[in-house]
């Protein structure tokens, strides 16, 4: 059964969503971070995608407060995301309450570093984020082709213990046009042990159930809730177990 994954994506304090991640395609919404973690929570969810869009644009974290108000005031499990590059940084994160660090660019531009981090932290709390765009791996916020393959990423990897990759395509975020399914199916296939968390183009309640159907285990979306084209009552109804409705 997939998983579903509700993000929310935050600058300078706010919720907001970009276009293939382009910071002036940015689109602010008015419910705060903290408003929106609780209606979450509420509704059953366990899972959230937090992403810090001024961390990965600026290479160092930057709105830690926002994790710390949300892991203060809900029981979510948070993955954090988002300008991880230093020491100082993942502890940080993890200090203020999240259950995942999701690094992406430090994986590529420093692997010894990484590869510490994944001894250190445990690999079953680090997210591997490849964030992709026409096969090739894409590094801070975006903005940089690193010329490595995804598949080359993964089998570095993948060996010494990451399982949880979440995969991006960049071409596909904030477009709202549908998911890269083949691209996911591929990962699987080559990959069977990896808890794979599709990101990218969800608009609609049949795009989670197309994953479901490939036997994709998680997904992670966010503009198609703020937009309005996703009802997390009916994610919550179709794909989480009765009983983890009915606890909340």
């Amino acid at each position: 059964m997939l998983n579903p994954i509700p993000a929310i994506d935050i600058i300078e304090g706010k919720c907001v969503r970009l276009t293939q991640g382009k910071y002036d395609s940015r689109t602010v919404y008015s419910v705060s971070p903290l408003d929106m973690a609780k209606k979450i929570e509420d509704l059953g969810f366990h899972r959230l995608h937090l992403v810090d869009l001024d961390g990965a644009k600026s290479n160092h974290v930057v709105n830690i407060d926002i994790l710390q108000q949300i892991t203060a005031h809900t029981h979510l499990s948070v993955d954090f995301g988002g300008g991880i590059k230093q020491d100082k940084d993942i502890q940080l994160v993890f200090d203020s309450g999240a259950d995942y660090a999701t690094i992406g660019s430090l994986a590529v531009t420093s692997p010894d570093t990484f590869e510490q981090w994944i001894s250190r932290y445990r690999p079953e709390r680090i997210i591997l984020g490849a964030d992709v765009k026409d096969g090739y791996v894409s590094i801070n916020g975006w903005k940089e082709s690193s010329h490595i393959s995804l598949f080359k990423l993964l089998d570095r990897y993948i060996p010494l213990g990451i399982t949880k990759v979440l995969c991006t395509d960049i071409d596909k975020d904030g477009m709202l046009n549908g998911t890269s399914i083949d691209l996911y199916k591929s990962i699987i296939a080559r990959y069977p042990q990896c808890q794979l968390i599709a990101s990218g183009g969800v608009s609609c309640m049949q795009h989670l159930h197309d994953l479901n159907d490939a036997g994709i285990p998680y997904v992670v979306f966010g503009k198609a809730i703020y937009e309005g084209l996703i009802n997390l009552t009916d994610v919550a109804k179709h794909f989480l177990q009765p009983s983890e409705i009915t606890q909340q």
